[in-house]
């Protein structure tokens, strides 16, 4: 890749969309917090913690995912790896992070739903306050756990309302179909929140329409697996429905054997309106720029295709109208600067 691109794409302001704050926990600072919180982990160092990073699919990187949280005790531990995300973020130029967490893999283990959320709200504030950065946070229903625990979830998260914007379900996707969680997603919608569903990753097409149809979903994360059915894709174009792919993590996950057999650029073509995000970036081996890099070198994407993945970024974020014209103004200055420079 020449370095006109490479600059172009770590420049561009963007929007993250898909990420997990539990999968940008960093070994490094999971060392940190299990000292601080007098935790052993099964493992002597980052590095043998990396190591075990080779996943044969969704459910080895989870039994993994779910161990390391275990770190995360109290609202300071929250906060500094919120922080930690967000600090990253800024450095890829993020305007702005639509960041999902899993309460209830805490609040299983006894950590209080307070506690979790204070110390994400802490970081969010000084995060903007320090660089601008913009953020929203999403509520994931775990789907390998029941409809009435996810139920539970929602009303136990009532409380600090003002804090979350949306609700999703992320998770072992197979055999986990979206319509399990139809009703409490209904009670989120009536609750004002905004919808988003893991579908089509692992879970067949079939699994997109359900999140759409039965859970009301407006934007599927992930979504890859459409391409399987020309019928769907098709509905996806014409209605505009955001997919939030995340090429590192689908190759980690074997969805697809090789960045080069990706389908995002083919899914770009057929119209769809298509976002890159990092995922779990600290278990998947980068974060959004690295994904941006990796998937065009792989795939052979030019400037236009950059710039038409960052627009598409803001217009599927859950931005209020001003918002989202003045982080797009912010874009085409930079396009447009850029274009003039080389």
């Amino acid at each position: 890749m020449n370095l006109e691109l490479k600059r172009f794409i770590t420049g561009i302001p963007k929007a993250e969309l898909h990420i997990h704050l539990e999968g940008s926990l960093e070994p490094e600072l999971m060392f940190e917090l299990a000292a601080r919180n007098r935790l052993e982990l099964p493992y002597r160092s980052a590095a043998q913690v990396r190591e075990a990073y080779r996943f044969r699919d969704l459910q080895s990187f989870l039994d993994i995912y779910y161990q390391g949280m275990s770190v995360l005790v109290g609202e300071e531990d929250f906060r500094d790896l919120t922080l930690t995300y967000l600090e990253r973020a800024h450095a890829d130029n993020v305007r702005h992070a639509e960041m999902f967490f899993d309460p209830q893999a805490h609040t299983g283990r006894g950590v209080p739903m307070e506690t979790v959320i204070r110390g994400i709200q802490a970081a969010r504030e000084e995060a903007e306050r320090r660089t601008g950065i913009s953020t929203r946070l999403i509520l994931c229903f775990l789907r390998h756990l029941s409809p009435e625990q996810a139920l539970a979830t929602l009303e136990e998260a009532l409380p600090f309302r003002d804090a979350i914007t949306g609700v999703g379900l992320d998770s072992s996707e197979l055999g986990n179909p979206p319509e399990r969680f139809a009703g409490v997603f209904g009670r989120a919608r009536a609750l004002g929140f905004r919808l988003v569903a893991h579908a089509g990753e692992e879970g067949p097409p079939g699994y997109i329409r359900q999140a759409l149809d039965l859970a009301g979903a407006e934007r599927i994360d992930h979504g890859v697996r459409c391409i399987e059915d020309p019928g769907l894709v098709e509905r996806l174009r014409r209605e505009r429905v955001p997919l939030t792919v995340c090429p590192l993590s689908n190759v980690r996950l074997r969805v697809f054997d090789s960045m080069a057999d990706h389908d995002l650029k083919r899914l770009m073509e057929l119209g769809l309106l298509v976002t890159v995000n990092s995922d779990d970036p600290a278990y998947f081996g980068g974060y959004i720029n690295d994904n941006l890099l990796a998937a065009t070198e792989a795939l052979g994407l030019g400037r236009e295709d950059i710039a038409t993945l960052a627009r598409n970024s803001f217009q599927a974020a859950f931005l209020g109208p001003k918002e989202r014209e003045r982080r797009l103004e912010e874009l085409d200055r930079f396009v447009s600067d850029f274009s003039r420079e080389v």
